[in-house]
């Protein structure tokens, strides 16, 4: 294997508006949903909220210092819905504009390019309110928040990412509850998946018509590797079913227009899909430039029955999930490089011509400083080693994978785990906000400065 990756590869580190930014009520921010569900007792563990996270919000210039002394050539950030249109509907909040502005300065003069993502899960409390993504309104007024940012930091930025994980964003936060907004209802979940579809649909037409044709439009998707037990039927059905509502739900309108039929036969008892109306596919599959490709871990699954509530609408019936050998990580991940491998050469077979970015893939473990202050996390170290080799392989076998995004920049809030999970290459005491790089960061820099691993 070439230990090298092609010119002009894009070595990146990505991160989410609410799980580092903090200043949740400063300069007109109003809540998101995830500012209501993390207070609400029982949903985030320890009560963590992201009132303060890693306080991105008042040193972007630390941070960004950072970025350059790591070598990033790219940093994907996503701008905060309640930040920029605090109420989901109507004009923009200057200031938190200026936020933007500002941390994309920094980046242009520090030589870093700005990928921007206008949605990681933060959706204005009152678009909540109203009904949230199971509503068409929701999709509809998201392509208008994607016109406004697009004319306000459109000179700045030149790669805009729709959405994050839509999966996660229907089925975590409308069918298994676990997330934000924390509904448990499976038609619900599906309808959201549908109403996101078509708020990136709608959402790469605004950009579209606000941005220079030199802009890279883009969508990013947590794919699952899904694999069976066994070969026999009912395994090999179990892997199918996963694919469809994890994958091909999103896949299939995106990139060919349809819905995938045996995910409406596997759901035709939850709903008629009447929600899907005419002229929605055609929008949904507007041309977009790459598709980004989150992963972490693949999944093994046998014929059986899920626990609930399932964030698997079609699927919890039919489908169990197994612990897979080998090592974990502190989210009790498994560790499997060739899961990344497999994905894209999916991709490559299943998506020609359409360029790859690994957008998110990295790992958390229980990461603490030595007396000398320095942040060894070897295990971190191997992890990266043997993803991005996986990265490198598939390159030489055919798929065309233009980057590569580390997560993540910063310790952050992660989620429903709170301040418990840490996935940063950058460590931070979460009490004095000081910020250490770790061993995996230097590691990086090393990578970045080779262009490319040891060989």
């Amino acid at each position: 294997m070439n230990a090298l990756f092609p010119a002009g590869f894009r070595w990146g580190s990505a991160t989410a508006a609410y799980q580092i930014e903090g200043a949740a009520a400063e300069d007109g921010r109003t809540p998101s949903i995830w500012d209501t569900f993390s207070r609400t007792p029982g949903k985030v563990r320890n009560g963590d909220t992201g009132d303060i996270a890693a306080d991105h919000y008042h040193r972007v210039r630390e941070d960004v210092a950072l970025m350059k002394s790591v070598g990033l050539t790219d940093y994907r950030f996503s701008l905060a819905w309640p930040r920029v249109q605090p109420t989901g509907r109507g004009p923009a909040g200057q200031k938190g504009l200026d936020f933007y502005r500002c941390l994309a300065d920094e980046l242009l003069e520090a030589g870093i390019r700005p990928v921007a993502t206008l949605y990681h899960w933060d959706l204005p409390q009152e678009l909540e309110d109203a009904g949230g993504w199971p509503e068409r309104a929701t999709a509809e007024r998201f392509a208008e928040y994607a016109g406004l940012a697009a004319e306000a930091l459109g000179d700045r930025i030149g790669t805009w990412t729709t959405l994050n994980e839509p999966w996660c964003a229907a089925f975590l936060g409308y069918g298994s509850g676990v997330h934000a907004p924390g509904r448990a209802d499976d038609q619900a979940a599906l309808r959201a998946a549908h109403h996101l579809n078509l708020a990136h649909g709608l959402a790469v037409r605004a950009l579209r018509d606000a941005l220079p044709t030199t802009v890279e439009v883009s969508l990013t998707l947590n794919l699952h590797v899904a694999r069976p037990l066994t070969d026999t039927p009912q395994d090999v059905d179990a892997a199918r079913r996963i694919d469809a509502v994890g994958n091909r739900i999103f896949l299939d309108p995106v990139f060919h227009g349809r819905l995938p039929a045996d995910l409406v036969a596997d759901t035709a008892h939850l709903t008629d899909w009447s929600f899907v109306r005419d002229g929605d596919l055609t929008a949904i599959s507007a041309p977009i430039d790459s598709l980004g490709v989150n992963y972490y871990s693949p999944a093994l699954v046998a014929a059986g029955r899920s626990e609930s509530p399932s964030a698997w609408p079609g699927a919890a019936d039919h489908v169990r999930f197994l612990p897979a050998p080998g090592p974990r990580t502190a989210m009790d991940w498994p560790v499997d490089a060739s899961g990344l491998h497999e994905l894209l050469l999916r991709l490559r077979d299943e998506l020609p011509g359409v360029p790859l970015l690994i957008t998110e893939n990295g790992a958390a473990y229980d990461d603490y400083a030595d007396p000398e202050g320095a942040v060894h996390d070897p295990e971190r170290v191997a992890y990266l080693d043997a993803h991005l080799a996986a990265v490198r392989r598939a390159i030489d076998d055919g798929a065309d994978v233009r980057g590569y995004f580390l997560w993540s920049l910063l310790d952050n809030f992660e989620w429903a785990y709170g301040y418990g999970k840490r996935f940063g290459i950058v460590h931070v005491d979460f009490a004095s906000q000081r910020r250490t790089p770790k061993d995996s960061a230097h590691w990086y820099a090393e990578v970045i400065a080779r262009g490319g691993l040891p060989r």
